[in-house]
């Protein structure tokens, strides 16, 4: 295929059209810019897309009415455009998403995509990034290249011929990074609280953000760790050079790590590029949950906003207002807690960094729900860990508010009372 320049290859896309843009990291930033500048020629062009690194002139409020978006997960670019009802979000498990497209619920027509140079047979790498970025492509009557040498060649599933390209352009530019900074000390006890649940031969999925990142620099001294996990960063790296990380105990694509997609810096992507140890393998299959549960000790970290004393776990939403997404928490908390010896863990600080209480007597009016109080099992905060399986309401408000900040515990027992009883008190 003859490189085009980035302004003709997203001539190919036409008023009305439905684009599925390629996420997180792997976000193709020169295309989208090109295809921001025909704006003005532009009608009702829906974007689809998990969350996207990189500018993202789509969502301007100057492209209302070329450019609308519908976004898989509310990254922090998409927030405000949500809020003014210029974006528009989709409830789903990241499990399913290629499902969306497949069954027609949300039939693709053009993908937008990023990927390293084709090989010697041809075919190009979808680097940091597969998620459901495969399904779209199979979906997709056009598919429209950014081919930068940049981009890791990552082994797993995300190859595409270059013959199956309709148009593509050349650029070399670094991929997105993130910055990560070190944990604070209410994350690094988070972190430390987290570290003790976790048993060594243990098959480990994390989520994004400071409170997994402190888990990660607590496990040097682990042994025999396997990774199945939607994502990871730099942190992970770190384990896997120490020999914390092995992947001999797993079941499920043994001796290899296993991610849909990689987010952190420069180190990370070069750590992936043509490394047969890491697997970078489709969302459905990763994030299933019949796959999970095969391998042995699951322990799933992830993060939320607020937990009610029942147990509730609002991890999308503040109230009314959209804040992330379904993303995979449910999809690996569920796996975790099926499998032999799993823990799903949820771990969040005491209180936001405006002082208010996290752990609540109900959540917000609006909030929703992402792990239901039948899924939860281990709650984290700096104060302690405790499980909640197998206890009945009024043996959580009592667990829960034991780990809340000690200055919002008196709050919680009088409302826990008023609801559940002197057997809290």
């Amino acid at each position: 295929m003859r490189p085009v320049s980035p302004s003709a290859a997203v001539s190919h896309i036409a008023s009305g059209a439905r684009v599925y843009v390629q996420g997180m990291a792997g976000a193709p930033s020169v295309l989208i810019q090109a295809l921001a500048e025909r704006a003005e020629s532009l009608r009702n062009v829906e974007m689809v897309h998990l969350h996207a690194e990189g500018p993202a002139p789509h969502l301007d409020k100057a492209c209302e009415g070329s450019f609308h978006h519908t976004a898989l997960f509310v990254g922090a670019s998409a927030r405000s455009a949500v809020d003014e009802g210029r974006a528009d979000y989709i409830p789903v498990f990241l499990s399913e998403v290629p499902s969306l497209f497949r069954s027609g619920a949300v039939p693709i027509e053009v993908a937008l995509i990023h990927v390293s140079p084709p090989d010697k047979h041809g075919y190009c790498s979808l680097g940091v990034s597969v998620e459901a970025t495969m399904a779209a492509i199979a979906c997709a009557r056009v598919v429209i290249a950014q081919i930068n040498p940049q981009m890791p060649r990552s082994h797993g599933d995300g190859f595409i011929h270059i013959d199956a390209l309709s148009a593509a352009s050349l650029v070399d530019e670094p991929i997105h990074a993130i910055r990560i900074s070190p944990p604070s000390e209410i994350e690094s006890q988070i972190g430390r609280y987290v570290s003790e649940l976790i048993e060594d031969g243990a098959t480990i999925q994390m989520g994004i953000g400071a409170i997994p990142d402190a888990v990660l620099r607590q496990l040097h001294s682990h042994q025999d760790l396997g990774v199945h996990s939607e994502m990871f960063s730099d942190g992970l790296v770190d384990l896997f050079e120490c020999g914390a990380v092995t992947n001999r105990r797993k079941k499920v694509e043994a001796g290899k790590i296993v991610a849909t997609f990689v987010l952190g810096t420069k180190r990370t992507y070069d750590f992936i590029d043509d490394n047969p140890e890491v697997a970078m393998l489709n969302v459905e299959f990763v994030n299933d949950t019949s796959v999970i549960r095969q391998n042995p000790k699951v322990t799933a970290i992830n993060s939320a906003i607020e937990v009610d004393l029942t147990g509730q776990v609002c991890a999308d939403s503040i109230g009314t207002r959209m804040y992330s997404g379904v993303g995979g928490q449910m999809d690996f908390i569920r796996g975790a807690s099926l499998s032999e010896g799993g823990k799903p863990i949820i771990a969040l600080p005491s209180r936001t960094g405006r002082g208010v209480s996290r752990i609540v007597s109900t959540l917000k009016p609006g909030a929703g729900v992402v792990t239901t109080r039948a899924h939860v099992h281990y709650v984290v905060t700096e104060y302690g860990s405790v499980n909640l399986y197998g206890k009945n309401l009024r043996q959580r408000a009592k667990a829960l508010i034991e780990i809340a900040h000690p200055d919002d515990r008196e709050q919680l027992d009088r409302e826990a009372c008023a609801r559940f009883g002197s057997l809290v008190c």
